[in-house]
């Protein structure tokens, strides 16, 4: 089992919009993507300096299937559209 973790900080203008738009398409993609097995998302309510605004843990039977995952093309929209509304992000992946 693969498992895949990204938080991100968004911008300030519109955050509460962008944050609920980037969560609304990131779960969708469990639907559009067969490598996917599991998405969930999480929006930060502690708003310490130490807190992003927002995590996704996704899970993949193979690296195969992240590498699958990563360039689908309904994930390359979403990634455009986050990629406009953040100022950083963070990732891990392992193997469980």
């Amino acid at each position: 089992m693969i498992v895949h973790i990204v938080m991100f900080t968004f911008k300030e203008e519109n955050k509460a919009e962008n944050i609920a738009k980037a969560k609304e398409m990131l779960e969708a993609l469990v639907e559009k993507i067969d490598p996917l097995l599991s998405m969930e998302v999480g929006i930060d309510f502690n708003g310490s300096e130490r807190a992003m605004d927002l995590s996704l843990i996704s899970t993949f039977e193979t690296k195969e299937g992240l590498a699958e995952y990563a360039t689908h093309p309904a994930h390359l929209e979403v990634v455009a559209f986050i990629k406009e509304v953040t100022t950083s992000s963070k990732v891990v992946d392992y193997e469980k």
